[in-house]
């Protein structure tokens, strides 16, 4: 494999990153929820999954951290 064939693993799955894009412009849970078709609960389980990888405590700690790696743009 070629050096520049490499591609690192991403952090989040797109879904996650989904999530998370909509987090940052201030939707609600269930706005989220509505706009991909998904349960609130599953909102909330992609947010918690990507905390855990992150190893912090709160969604606004995620962002903070998403944002310093370059994984999420405001």
């Amino acid at each position: 494999m070629n050096e520049k064939d490499y591609k690192p693993k991403q952090l989040l799955t797109k879904r996650e990153k989904e999530v998370f894009e909509l987090l940052v412009q201030d939707r609600t849970t269930k706005e989220i929820a509505e706009e991909l078709f998904i349960s609130e609960k599953t909102v909330r389980n992609h947010i918690s999954n990507a905390m855990q990888k992150l190893g912090v405590k709160g969604r606004s700690q995620a962002v903070v951290e998403l944002l310093r790696m370059g994984e999420l743009k405001l």
